[in-house]
């Protein structure tokens, strides 16, 4: 059993590291994993990662601003996902598909984190947390830059590239994805277990072509 006393101590060096965020935020991912939901208190969260139950407070100081830390996080490792499915294929239709069944397994398999990171003002419908937005949109970057490279390439046509064209493309493109991912975690995708690489490589067809009509 750890005492108060060697329990501040270890505080005090995770501050000193700069860790204890960090933790906090694992802890808490640890738990909606576990409980498939964020029904849980930043004590709870304190006690999972082995410190005081006010040391939560020192790095937030709503639940809300945890989870949307949580969040952002949940956005770093999905781009970080994306990004190593496209490293996989230099040819742009082939590296659009697996960045899509990449996307979509990120989603199964991270449900509860999936869920608030797309919905990340969960206990305040006004609050709109300034850096999850920016996360996201640090991802579609990443999927505007592989449409262009498509474009580079003849997959589709130039005026895909265009500025307001670039938007609706990412836009059809992840709207995709995230209603197969959504559609799977809430089991109303149908998909028989062990398939979904299959069907979102189906999904994926689907939008390239519809994308790739010539005007």
């Amino acid at each position: 059993m750890i005492d108060a006393a060697t329990n501040s101590k270890n505080e005090t060096a995770a501050y000193h590291h700069g860790d204890l965020r960090r933790t906090l935020i694992a802890a808490a991912l640890e738990l909606a994993a576990e409980g498939k939901d964020w029904n849980f208190s930043l004590r709870e969260v304190a006690r999972r990662a082995g410190v005081s139950h006010n040391a939560p407070y020192n790095h937030f100081a709503h639940k809300r601003e945890l989870m949307a830390a949580a969040a952002i996080a949940g956005h770093e490792a999905l781009r970080a996902e994306v990004v190593a499915a496209l490293a996989k294929s230099r040819d742009p239709r082939a590296a659009i598909s697996r960045m899509g069944s990449a996307y979509v397994e990120f989603g199964i398999q991270n449900a509860a984190l999936y869920q608030l990171m797309f919905n990340a003002p969960l206990s305040a419908p006004d609050w709109k947390p300034e850096g999850v937005v920016t996360a996201y949109a640090e991802t579609r970057r990443v999927v505007e830059d592989v449409i262009r490279a498509g474009v580079a390439k003849g997959l589709f046509p130039p005026a895909v590239s265009r500025k307001g064209n670039l938007q609706t493309a990412s836009l059809f493109a992840w709207s995709a994805v995230h209603g197969l991912t959504m559609l799977a975690i809430n089991g109303l995708a149908n998909v028989e277990e062990g398939s979904f690489d299959r069907v979102t490589e189906k999904v994926m067809d689907m939008v390239l072509d519809g994308m790739g009509h010539k005007e």
